[in-house]
């Protein structure tokens, strides 16, 4: 099918707590995807997404979507019922990404290093401090993105807040040590990794801030990283990304300690795609312009 003919429908909005940076995605990819010649439609996943994708005849989807309710698998269920291509991971893929608990245990049991923790459920009566675990600890909720709804607890003072605080967001809570050290994200394409991108934010934590608020953070790519170090952070990356098995673009955020250990993090299965997001970064490094990387993203779907 050639491309001008192409009727592509750009997902993006919902209603999740990411939807203002989906429809920041979702934007700057629909344009990307006019300037390349496609038929593009925007449309905003809400209630009516079904009807929408038949009424604007889309075939196939581009998931700019992020949390729950896109980036979950739902979405992506949704669309096989109706047999419409989509870029990113399958639903399972997307479902245990989604899920940090899910991905900790099934990378954990598959040898992958990620910092020690524990999973509290919000019906629990435990809400004491884990004695298994030293100060720092990051506390997080196990289904959102973005860093909304984390904190780094550096004392019992702040504990119970900080529990509080995630589980405004899930009924389920991820307490891990928070590793210090340098944050690293590596991005996946079609099973490859690209260069290192390394993040160096205000106050030493990647929250939400600091990823689209403060102009203060630094990205440095290619990371300055010993080749040895860096090809550990790839090589782990690539075996996460099949292990869950995913498909088309992810990113893999890691921790590395002061003693050069890598930690993996989490695995984002629909990473930001403004123009500038990591994920672009990495890639116009490895030699793909903004609007090169959104073809080859939307190519691939076509040949799942």
């Amino acid at each position: 099918m050639k491309k001008k003919s192409l009727c592509v429908g750009v997902l993006m909005g919902g209603r999740s707590a990411e939807r203002e940076i989906s429809l920041l995605t979702g934007q700057a990819v629909c344009a990307a995807l006019t300037r390349r010649g496609y038929r593009v439609r925007p449309i905003d996943a809400d209630a009516r997404l079904p009807w929408a994708l038949r009424s604007k005849k889309v075939e196939v989807a581009f998931m700019a979507l992020h949390g729950r309710g896109g980036e979950d698998g739902t979405v992506q269920g949704l669309l096989e019922v109706l047999g419409i291509p989509y870029t990113g991971s399958n639903v399972r893929a997307s479902a245990i990404a989604m899920d940090k608990a899910s991905t900790k245990s099934i990378l954990q049991a598959n040898g992958i290093p990620m910092p020690p923790g524990i999973v509290l459920q919000r019906d629990s009566p435990k809400w004491e401090p884990p004695g298994g675990l030293k100060w720092p600890v990051v506390v997080k909720p196990s289904n959102e993105g973005s860093t909304i709804g984390v904190s780094i607890v550096r004392n019992a003072k702040t504990w119970r807040s900080a529990l509080r605080r995630a589980y405004q967001y899930d009924t389920k809570a991820i307490v891990e040590r928070f590793i210090e050290g340098r944050e690293i994200a590596i991005g996946v394409m079609d099973g490859k990794a690209l260069p290192a991108v390394e993040i160096e934010a205000p106050g030493g934590f990647y929250d939400y801030q600091a990823k689209y608020k403060k102009s203060e953070t630094r990205y440095t790519c290619p990371a300055p990283l010993m080749q040895g170090r860096l090809n550990r952070l790839q090589t782990l990356a690539v075996e996460a990304y099949h292990i869950l098995g995913c498909e088309g673009a992810a990113r893999v955020d890691f921790r590395l300690s002061l003693q050069g250990r890598p930690y993996v993090l989490e695995i984002n299965t629909i990473p930001g795609m403004t123009e500038r997001s990591l994920l672009p970064m990495a890639a116009a490094q490895a030699g793909l312009t903004y609007d090169e990387l959104v073809e080859r993203m939307l190519k691939s779907a076509l040949h799942k």
